[in-house]
């Protein structure tokens, strides 16, 4: 009689073991290889990303001696074009600059020279004059941005051969600005104006700058936190808590869910006919207009909601029913196991959704587009805190929109700076959230 079974050593593996075990190696390589492809795919779009837009955040000026004398102001202010004054003494003052450091002038007409500088140069002499007026009567040293095709010649993205066709600049502008450069009168620096400026016209794209944009875009959040945030969250604790389980709540339910797969656009569309055309047209109210930060935030509020009616039914759901029953068998009524135990212990997965929330409605394009915040040119601050909700204005993703579909190298350049800005407030509210779950985490 012959024994059917073989002895193994327990150190020993059998074929199917060693085979399964081959199986989870492979399988973890898979994963390892695809978190990799990810990095390297991440590292390169930043990479770009900070390549880009860097440039962006130094610009090229140049530094000159103006006299201001009072009859020359006089006439300035008197005149039917104020600025045009002002660049006469900006003409004479480079001309007088290229004579003191023995720079040859290629230039019969003096108004050529001039066009290496931005064409914002006499407003900016201007508004120095009228800030201070003990400047009128004496010498003083201005800097002035130089044009687009000079920043971009110091930031070698503008070529003498590009230059061949150009009508704003010519080979002779870069031959004086290689000599100012010699002399130390122009100078690349950091552009605190990209952070704090606001927009400018097609014109003048060396003076575009994202503060008034960040203005708005703060406002268009406020907005969404004060309606979105609350109505959300009441209406998750509703659904999770108190509401009953019937067909109608089901109906909710599937509606919310659906909504929170809708197209951005489809709100944006939602925003005209409810906000502008209605509330605006029909009904009249103040402040319901085009381009203005308060419909911006209530069109994102309305994308808002699902997101955070679903995180935060989510954070309800995770908190165990022990919890709940144990509040209610000490006597507690419905309302205060559920306010006093349930929504402390799920508040840091509520704040998580809502910060991802409001995060998402940050770098939305496609409903400001459709209210118009996309075709404005936000040139100044608002007057007030009030007049920053119902007056016109832009916003992060839609100007860096705008600029990056303006004809200017330079505006471009601008829009992969915008990025970057954007790419940190993001980055931010993020850290934020993880912050505020750690911190109010609790466990049981």
């Amino acid at each position: 009689m012959t024994d059917l079974t073989q002895a193994r050593s327990l150190t020993e593996l059998d074929p199917r073991t060693k085979k399964r075990n081959a199986a989870e190696k492979r399988f973890r390589a898979y994963g390892v290889s695809a978190i990799a492809i990810g990095v390297v795919f991440l590292v390169i779009l930043l990479w770009n990303i900070i390549s880009a837009g860097l440039p962006a955040y130094t610009q090229t000026s140049l530094k000159l001696d103006v006299a201001l004398t009072q009859e020359e102001v006089d006439k300035a202010e008197s005149a039917v074009v104020k600025t045009t004054r002002y660049r006469k003494m900006i003409e004479a003052a480079m001309v007088a600059a290229l004579q003191d450091q023995g720079i040859e002038n290629p230039f019969s007409k003096s108004r050529d020279l001039v066009r290496m500088l931005s064409t914002g140069a006499p407003a900016t002499l201007r508004d120095a004059v009228l800030a201070d007026p003990s400047l009128v009567g004496q010498t003083s040293q201005f800097e002035f941005f130089m044009s687009s095709r000079a920043d971009g010649y110091m930031k070698g993205r503008v070529t003498r051969e590009d230059l061949a066709r150009d009508k704003n600049l010519t080979p002779l502008h870069l031959d004086v600005i290689d000599r100012l450069v010699d002399a130390g009168m122009v100078e690349r620096g950091f552009n605190w104006n990209f952070i704090f400026g606001v927009d400018a016209s097609e014109a003048r794209p060396e003076q575009a700058g994202m503060g008034a944009s960040i203005l708005g875009s703060f406002y268009m959040m406020m907005v969404v936190l004060m309606a979105a945030v609350p109505i959300g969250v009441a209406t998750a604790i509703y659904l999770e808590e108190f509401a009953p389980q019937n067909w109608f709540t089901d109906l909710i339910e599937i509606n919310i869910s659906n909504l929170a797969a809708v197209p951005s656009i489809v709100f944006g569309i939602l925003g005209i006919a409810a906000f502008i055309q209605f509330g605006g047209g029909v009904m009249g109210i103040a402040g319901f207009k085009q381009s203005v930060p308060l419909v911006g935030g209530l069109v994102l509020s309305l994308m808002t909601l699902p997101t955070i009616i679903i995180a935060t039914r989510a954070s309800l759901k995770a908190v165990p029913p022990s919890i709940r029953d144990a509040a209610l068998g000490l006597g507690a009524s419905k309302t205060q196991a559920v306010f006093h135990h349930v929504l402390p212990l799920a508040l840091p997965g509520i704040l998580t959704g809502t910060i991802i929330g409001l995060a998402q409605a940050l770098g939305e394009t496609a409903p400001l587009l459709l209210i118009g915040m996309i075709g404005l040119v936000a040139t100044s601050y608002p007057e007030g805190f009030v007049s920053g909700f119902t007056e016109p204005n832009s916003a992060m993703p839609a100007q860096i929109y705008q600029w990056a579909t303006r004809a200017d190298p330079a505006f471009y350049e601008r829009a992969w700076g915008g990025i970057i800005i954007l790419l940190v407030f993001l980055l931010s509210m993020n850290i934020i959230a993880i912050i505020l779950r750690r911190r109010f985490e609790r466990r049981w």
